[in-house]
């Protein structure tokens, strides 16, 4: 439970809101919004991981009952817009459908319109496409070669971007270094595959000349890149937050659907529907997450205190980069970990591939860093031979040191790392875990402790635009609320987000009522759609209860300010002369002089001859705020405050693994965390382990994989493998509390909580185990056991070398 910070309802546990509607399965999502005479799209796709396009006969599809229209990419580009990419690479276009080239396999070449899912796949199995193969390229390292095969053969290169920074005197204290560890990882492709694909339904209104959406959407700016694609204004285009979102942690972007659908919308005059089959969504949707392979050098001192690191990764954006190489700018922010790290370099790559796209997948790129920077830190323990985590505790940013300036530019605000690691440890009672450790591998099993101590930047900006792309000088990712009491004196608090199960309904009312000393049970929710509601970048980055929490508070105290102002009207009192408790004015000086909720609500709506002069009648207030400690571009050298809060967390996890098999049972796993002031604790907790299942599955089970021609592997969960409740063991946790000095209530990101660290950790416990029997650390995830299997047999081959030697 999150330790109690005084607050009357914040910190407290509480029924969450939305818990009854979806346990009772009234839940309303995009499949279930189907307005009369709606027609629906299947999908051709291009079996070729790269070819070129030629005739396309849509004939015989034409002919099949109930098919409406057959829309080929090339007509499509004629009347849209290409697709918005983040980087400046003019020579690129992305559409809904492939123009000329078919980039990977699974990319759309075509849609079927018909008067039913079926009917329109009927018709898409009928559409014949004249392919002309080209050369594909997979492996990222390859791509960026002189003479590899060209994804865009217009941009001349497969490399996206390249950005190289170094802040602090990173060869002066290379040089200082007693030593420095090498590490090579490997983090492959991988994604959240939500229960619920992307869906959405497009209906334009002719009359009124406007577009109305329902999207299953996790995306900033989701509208305007909507309306800039299909060539309308924006004030053309309704999208509705009022849809359930079966999931997402940043993959529901869904862009190229909805102008798809908004294109078919307007162009048939009826409303039109996508839905994903799982096949589509897994290898043709757009939505994988970071695949990347990071070199990592850490120097240390000979008592072990780290000296400087030095980071260069690769990562491999698919098809088309659209906004996924912003991730590698992410990393800035946090590039020392939680570590006293004097310099540091950063180089960082994004190339394409004949793969499907990635998108900001729950960590916007951070835990693939989290994962490398701690297998260096395990690399150096071995080296010196000191235990793992006393040497995370000697280079631990100190809790006096706060706030804390990395070589980076960005300022930490709060933490106290050796409390967080204190409390995980005596949570597992580490001498008894080791204990059975040690029995385990006495038993003829394998088994190793994993740890890992990470941070979660939380509070996305939009800064990480102008690190990778400096001539985009966004400095802003604002968010907004409207409160509104009305005659009776209820209140409500609107805001146009989507929710994907963050519980937004609950924390806005707790905040609401913390901040106006009313009961959240009594406060109403309601989510404007984009024409009628206040700007917001969407729930990304772990920043809702940051970002908007900020916009709560402002319009908080805006309407306290105008009942204020009302009481001490008719108080006879200056507006400084009284206070605000509870819904009532008060007179500081006489606090039995009071104007009570329901006079001023009365006064407000209903009494002009009460309000004070030059007050504007009525209580509802619009505040937009931004992103704390946010407003500045990057500097020449990329120093720059990247994110305002840094939540940590600390994993100790004990693997076993059957040596016959190289199957890894995870059997015991303790979990510390401190996201400053915990809003709601269950709903910390519920991201907690989550975060921390994903992260499991990351670590042992998950990976979309490609064979030599480009063909996916994984096209569904028989080959893509999810953990299930037999694979994640008892997740025991416990929070602790360092405030952030920057918020409103002290609070932090707990967005992707868990799986900051459970990768590093797991990977870490399985290397433990390895390395006891002899064998070489496993340095790519996920760790398959044909990996343990191979690590294991090559130790046992060279035993049974050096045996043949001796009997030689």
């Amino acid at each position: 439970m999150a330790e109690h910070t005084g607050h009357r309802w914040v910190s407290r546990a509480a029924p969450l809101r939305e818990d009854p509607r979806f346990v009772t399965g009234r839940g309303r999502y995009v499949a279930d919004i189907t307005p009369a005479g709606t027609l629906h799209i299947g999908l051709v796709t291009s079996p070729h991981a790269h070819a070129r396009i030629g005739a396309i006969t849509v004939e015989e599809a034409l002919r099949v009952e109930g098919v409406v229209a057959v829309l080929t990419g090339a007509e499509l580009a004629k009347e849209t817009r290409p697709l918005r990419q983040y980087l400046d690479t003019p020579d690129i276009e992305w559409r809904p459908l492939a123009v000329e080239e078919t980039r990977y396999a699974g990319e759309w070449v075509a849609a079927v319109v018909a008067t039913s899912r079926a009917r329109a796949e009927d018709g898409a199995e009928l559409v014949e496409v004249d392919y002309e193969p080209l050369p594909a390229i997979l492996d990222p390292e390859a791509a960026i070669k002189p003479g590899a095969p060209l994804v865009h053969a217009a941009h001349g290169t497969n490399v996206m971007t390249h950005r190289e920074f170094a802040w602090g005197d990173v060869v002066g204290d290379r040089a200082r270094s007693a030593g420095s560890s090498r590490v090579r990882v490997r983090w492959n492709r991988n994604s959240t595959v939500p229960l619920e694909t992307f869906g959405v339904v497009a209906s334009w209104d002719e009359h009124r000349r406007v577009l109305d959406v329902w999207a299953s959407v996790q995306m900033p700016q989701f509208p305007d890149q909507l309306a800039a694609a299909l060539a309308i204004p924006g004030n053309q285009v309704r999208v509705h937050f009022d849809v359930d979102v079966g999931g997402s942690y940043g993959v529901k972007r869904g862009i190229k659907h909805a102008v798809l659908a908004g294109y078919l919308a307007r162009r048939l005059h009826v409303p039109v529907k996508l839905i994903e089959d799982r096949a589509e969504n897994m290898h043709g949707g757009d939505f994988h997450g970071p695949d990347r392979i990071f070199d990592v050098e850490l120097g240390y001192a000979s008592d072990g205190t780290f000296t400087t690191i030095s980071i260069e990764v690769l990562d491999d954006e698919g098809a088309y980069p659209g906004r996924s190489p912003l991730q590698l700018a992410k990393p800035i922010g946090a590039i020392v970990g939680p570590y006293r790290i004097p310099s540091a370099s950063y180089t960082a790559t994004a190339v394409t591939t004949n793969k499907t796209g990635q998108v900001a997948v729950r960590g916007f790129g951070q835990a693939p860093t989290n994962y490398a920077i701690e297998a260096a830190v395990d690399a150096v323990a071995r080296e010196l031979g000191m235990d793992r985590l006393e040497l995370r505790r000697r280079n631990f940013i100190r809790p006096e040191e706060f706030p804390y300036r990395i070589p980076s530019g960005t300022e930490y605000d709060s933490g106290d790392y050796p409390a967080v690691l204190d409390k995980v440890i005596g949570l597992a009672d580490l001498d008894a875990l080791r204990r059975r450790r040690d029995e385990i591998r006495r038993s003829g099993r394998l088994a190793g402790i994993g740890v890992a101590t990470c941070l979660e930047p939380g509070g996305g900006n939009a800064i990480f635009e102008n690190l990778m792309n400096p001539s985009n000088d966004k400095t802003t990712f604002p968010e907004g609320c409207r409160l509104r009491v009305d005659g009776t004196g209820g209140i409500t608090v609107i805001v146009a987000i989507s929710s994907a199960g963050q519980s937004h309904d609950s924390m806005l009312a707790t905040l609401t009522g913390e901040e106006l000393g009313h009961d959240p049970a009594t406060i109403s929710v309601v989510r404007a759609d984009s024409l009628t509601g206040m700007p917001s970048q969407s729930p990304v980055g772990s920043r809702m209860t940051i970002v908007l929490g900020r916009a709560i508070h402002g319009a908080a105290d805006e309407l306290k300010a105008r009942l204020r102002a009302i009481g001490a009207h008719q108080l006879r009192l200056d507006p400084d002369e009284v206070d605000y408790v509870d819904g009532d004015v008060v007179s500081r000086a006489d606090p039995d002089r009071r104007v009570d909720w329901a006079e001023l609500v009365a006064i407000a709506h209903r009494k002009q001859h009460l309000m004070p002069p030059g007050v504007q009648p009525g209580l509802e207030v619009v505040h937009v705020a931004h992103t704390p400690r946010s407003g500045g571009l990057a500097a020449s050298d990329g120093t720059v405050q990247l994110y305002p809060c840094y939540s940590f967390e600390a994993h100790l996890v004990l693997a076993v693994i059957d040596p016959g098999t190289g199957v890894v049972e995870l059997a015991d796993y303790f979990l510390a965390h401190d996201c400053g002031t915990v809003i709601n604790p269950e709903v910390v907790r519920g991201m907690v382990y989550g975060g921390t299942a994903h992260g499991i599955g990351v670590a042992l089970y998950e990976q979309f994989a490609f064979d030599d021609n480009g063909q996916p592997l994984t096209q569904s969960f028989m080959d893509y493998l999810l953990p299930s409740a037999h694979e994640i063991p008892t997740i025991v946790d416990v929070e602790h509390c360092t405030p952030s000095p920057f918020t409103t209530l002290g609070q932090k990101g707990a967005g992707e909580a868990g799986y900051m660290g459970a990768p590093a950790a797991v990977a870490g416990a399985v290397n433990d185990a390895l390395i006891a029997a002899g064998a070489t650390p496993v340095s790519s995830l996920p760790i398959k056991p044909s990996d343990v299997w191979a690590a294991l047999h090559a130790v046992n081959a060279s035993k049974r070398d050096q045996e043949s030697g001796v009997l030689q």
